[in-house]
């Protein structure tokens, strides 16, 4: 009877043994494949560590056979072996009889695994995607053109997704292009019309000389777009360096400033917000552009800090200059986002944008 109680528990075990292998086989694919592609190490850890609980069952359920076997072998008897062979038998028993639940569990592991780590990718993703977008808004580096030198900062309100937005580059071979501009509202709408405006402007600008005409093209394609309370201020100046000139246009904007002539002068809208009046009439104005001079522009955020029912206003912006435009554009725009901190006593509530080029 002692022997006819091994051999069964003997052959639980191996049967035992066999389902805790093929599960230990299974994690270490998972665990693998988690390496291999470098996913998340709290994922791979977990997937690891089930790896090592199932072959540590396996292990043991093998050394319980080993253990029976040798029993049967030197023909043991007395209680001690049926002891033995119950100790053993019964948790083999139990792997037998969740033999589908295992396997089962292990191949939703593999599976959880797989969405655990798309999950976690996409909240990557989810959170990469605002820096990113706000990037191609507002990039942090603009192209190197030559008698030019260029100083930009962003500082969005809250969040990372914001409607202003800038750009510079080379029209053609003596004429270079800057822009600026705010779509009202936050979050991901305003930031999907304001990159649409941006590159429909680079398009409409390489297209006609004139900037009034550019954005009346621009205000015409946006308006078509029915975006209901959304509207865009734009400033652009084009600046001619064979002709020494800056021709500029602006829809709605708060003024630019220009240090020419040893004073500070605005250049104000020459036409309504974008998007307000599909008819809208956009002209353009043009005056001297010479060596050393500044321009600098903005979003209403930097104007609009505020202190109590004050605001840094665009007086502010322009004592700022007037303080030392022969500063660098980059000491110049980092000391009108402190000046304006300053005013208002802490950090600036709305999005800024400020955008600042010498000729050099």
């Amino acid at each position: 009877m002692t022997r006819v109680v091994l051999a069964l528990a003997a052959v639980a075990c191996v049967a035992a043994a066999v389902v805790w292998v093929r599960a230990t086989i299974a994690r270490r694919a998972v665990s693998s494949r988690l390496a291999a592609e470098q996913s998340d190490p709290d994922l791979w850890r977990l997937a690891a560590a089930d790896e090592r609980r199932d072959l540590l069952l396996s292990v043991t359920f093998v050394a319980g056979a080993c253990v029976l076997g040798l029993m049967l072998l030197s023909d043991s008897t007395g209680q001690v072996p049926v002891v033995t062979a119950a100790a053993l038998a019964v948790p083999a028993a139990m792997t037998l009889a969740g033999r589908k639940r295992i396997e089962e569990g292990t191949r939703l592991a593999g599976g959880r695994s797989e969405v655990e780590q798309r999950a976690r990718e996409v909240l990557t993703q989810d959170e990469l995607a605002p820096l990113q977008w706000a990037a191609r808004l507002a990039p942090s580096s603009l192209p190197d053109l030559p008698g030019f030198e260029i100083g930009q900062a962003y500082q969005p309100g809250s969040g990372a997704m914001a409607g202003d937005f800038y750009d510079v580059f080379a029209v053609d071979d003596h004429r270079v292009a800057a822009v600026i501009g705010d779509v009202t509202g936050h979050g991901i709408e305003p930031s999907i019309t304001a990159l649409q405006a941006k590159y429909l402007l680079r398009a409409f600008l390489l297209q006609f000389r004139d900037p009034g005409q550019a954005l009346e093209q621009l205000n015409t394609q946006m308006s078509e777009l029915e975006r209901g309370e959304e509207f865009i201020s734009l400033c652009v100046l084009v600046f001619d360096t064979d002709a020494e000139t800056l021709r500029y246009a602006s829809a709605g904007h708060p003024a630019a400033f220009v240090w020419h002539s040893r004073e500070v002068r605005p250049l104000g809208a020459t036409g309504p917000l974008l998007m307000l009046d599909p008819r809208g009439n956009y002209h353009s104005r043009e005056i001297s552009w010479d060596l050393d001079d500044v321009v600098v522009m903005y979003t209403d955020g930097l104007a609009e800090a505020r202190n109590g029912d004050a605001l840094f206003g665009e007086d502010g912006v322009a004592s700022m200059i007037r303080r030392d435009p022969t500063a660098s554009p980059d000491v110049l725009t980092k000391g009108l986002l402190e000046a304006a901190r300053d005013f208002a006593g802490g950090p600036i509530a709305d999005d800024v944008a400020v955008l600042v080029l010498r000729r050099s």
